[in-house]
């Protein structure tokens, strides 16, 4: 039977929330999470509609794709159609279009799971390999230790703080607390937590946003963010550790995060965290013109 792309619409986000968590499973491939489209909804329910895409036979969704800005499809491809030689030149031909294509013309990115048949149709194609990005887990069947600072559940109340830092620690932000708000309304922010870490004196120092897909499932860190004042004091390396302390309350298998490969940092902040690489993941893009 054909594979169809959809627009699930504001009613369907719900249901592309529950596939999602179905793949977040074991063994798995990282790839998009719901905790990804959770973070999205910061931009509020209509445009993260709008920037979300499936793909589906006979009713049955098997890949969900997110327009993450104007130039990056991110993808998550259900496990037992990773290799489905259908679905990858569907989703290929979606993808690679022109004016009918679900990505813009120009240099535009597709970031699929490690593999989906789709990268290497993609590559066959004629798009390019990009930059490496380094996948991170750490396993929950073990007791995580306290992370040794004062760790906060950031609710409604100070949402302001946590937006504040948020938007320190990355060039460019424009994290707000409407934002925060926006993001709290949507349905995957209940299984969410927004941790600060806060210093001796009581000032916020860093935050990091929690996802968890379900118990016995893996769960999500996105996104970490230490303020550049306060930074070179361990802050990271404890508010990740609070993250993992956190989702294994909540009943995630493991924890998971993806950074660029040359934010050597990050990488190291993570791994002190007691998170282990599990190798590079590395998008597919097609050049301008």
């Amino acid at each position: 039977m054909a594979i169809e792309m959809g627009r699930p619409g504001v009613d369907g986000l719900g249901d592309v929330l529950r596939v999602l968590r179905e793949w977040q499973y074991g063994e798995a491939p990282v790839q998009l999470h719901p905790g990804d489209v959770g973070w999205f909804w910061r931009f509020g329910a209509e445009k993260t509609a709008e920037a979300t895409r499936t793909w589906s036979r006979a009713g049955e969704v098997l890949a969900v794709g997110l327009l993450d800005g104007e130039d990056l499809l991110r993808l998550a491809v259900a496990p037992e159609a990773l290799r489905d030689e259908a679905l990858a030149q569907q989703v290929a031909e979606d993808v690679s279009a022109d004016e009918r294509g679900v990505l813009p013309g120009g240099k535009v990115y597709v970031e699929a799971p490690v593999g989906a048949l789709v990268q290497d149709v993609l590559f066959r194609g004629g798009w390019e390999v990009g930059e490496p990005w380094t996948v991170l887990r750490r396993d929950l069947g073990v007791p995580v230790p306290d992370p040794g600072v004062r760790v906060e559940v950031i609710g409604p109340e100070r949402a302001h703080e946590w937006a504040s830092v948020q938007r320190a620690s990355f060039d460019g932000s424009t994290f707000s607390e409407e934002r925060w708000h926006a993001m709290a309304s949507g349905p995957a922010f209940a299984d969410a937590r927004c941790l600060a870490v806060r210093d001796e004196r009581g000032e916020a120092v860093a935050t990091v946003g929690v996802w968890s897909a379900g118990e016995g499932r893996m769960g999500l860190i996105e996104p970490m963010g230490v303020h550049p004042a306060h930074r070179g004091h361990g802050y990271g390396r404890a508010v990740t550790v609070a993250a993992a302390r956190v989702l294994q309350e909540m009943g995630s298998s493991s924890v998971v995060v993806c950074t660029p490969s040359f934010n050597v940092g990050a990488v190291a902040t993570y791994q002190s965290a007691g998170l282990e690489r599990l190798g590079e993941r590395r998008d597919l893009y097609r050049s301008a013109g």
